[in-house]
């Protein structure tokens, strides 16, 4: 007779490596995220102009802005400036997320689209 869980004798040895596995991965995970979450990425634009500082969690630190950049007749060149030191450091983060996933899943995460990208 059956036990409970539908397998014969319980949990086939190597179903029983890969839940470990699975659990060690996201253990790993929840690790490597809290880490990103303090992990400042510095971007620049205008040649220096503009620094924003964005921690790993998306949450926006500190803008910088040089006196010299500050020109009452071309306000949008300093919006532009902001926007774009900004986008970058924001994608650092995008990017580090990814290598921290490729790294963890051997490159299959990034590739796949994540485990939701498995095809089963």
């Amino acid at each position: 007779m059956a036990k409970r869980g539908g397998f014969p004798g319980g949990m086939p040895g190597n179903m029983n490596n890969l839940m470990k596995q699975a659990q060690r991965m996201q253990r790993q995970m929840e690790e490597n995220q809290k880490e990103m979450e303090t992990k400042e990425f510095t971007a620049r634009a205008g040649g220096g102009a503009v620094e924003a500082v964005v921690l790993g969690n998306k949450t926006l630190k500190s803008i910088v802005i040089d006196p010299e950049a500050v020109d009452p007749e071309d306000v949008e060149m300093l919006q532009d400036m902001i926007l774009a030191a900004v986008n970058e450091a924001l994608g650092q983060v995008d990017t580090a997320n990814g290598e921290m996933i490729d790294k963890m899943t051997g490159g299959l995460g990034g590739a796949m689209g994540g485990l939701g990208g498995l095809p089963f």
